[in-house]
């Protein structure tokens, strides 16, 4: 088994791991994405980032804003654009309670990671997040170095 991936049916792409230092994550959400075919080819590779990412609401619909999926090399003249807005493709009452979430509750839709599943479809994972305040950040920090110090007195011990 690969340490960065714990689940070998699924081939992590992009991995947003500022999103659980900067959010609060709260629901978490499969959703499928549009893509052009060069930007398939492209996110095989495992080039993307989607550290600035964000999904936002336009017509009724959900959009990925951001997300950078590099060109792909061989397509020349067909290439697609970096950083267009990218459809998710969710159910209606998904996208509602979404949408109603951030503009009832002020949260954010955090893109976490781009994989694609056993099927080889392209999937986002995303999440409704609030954002966390500068002293909650410190808070994690202490709670996380303290809990790597207790693990490292604890094995010492023996």
């Amino acid at each position: 088994m690969n340490a960065k991936n714990p689940n070998p049916r699924f081939k992590i792409v992009a991995d947003n791991r500022k999103a659980r230092h900067n959010f609060e994550i709260g629901e978490t959400i499969e959703a499928g994405i549009a893509l052009a075919g060069t930007e398939v080819k492209s996110l095989r590779q495992g080039k993307a980032t989607i550290g600035e990412s964000y999904a936002g609401e336009y017509n009724g619909e959900l959009f990925l804003y951001n997300a950078y999926i590099p060109e792909y090399l061989q397509a020349n003249r067909f290439n697609h654009e970096t950083r267009r807005p990218r459809k998710l493709l969710l159910h209606k009452s998904q996208i509602n309670k979404l949408t109603g979430a951030v503009t009832r509750e002020g949260m954010t839709v955090v893109p976490l990671k781009i994989y694609f599943n056993e099927q080889g479809r392209a999937k986002v994972e995303i999440a409704l997040a609030r954002g966390k305040k500068l002293h909650d950040k410190r808070e994690a920090d202490r709670e996380r170095t303290w809990n790597r110090d207790k693990a490292r007195i604890m094995r010492d011990r023996g």
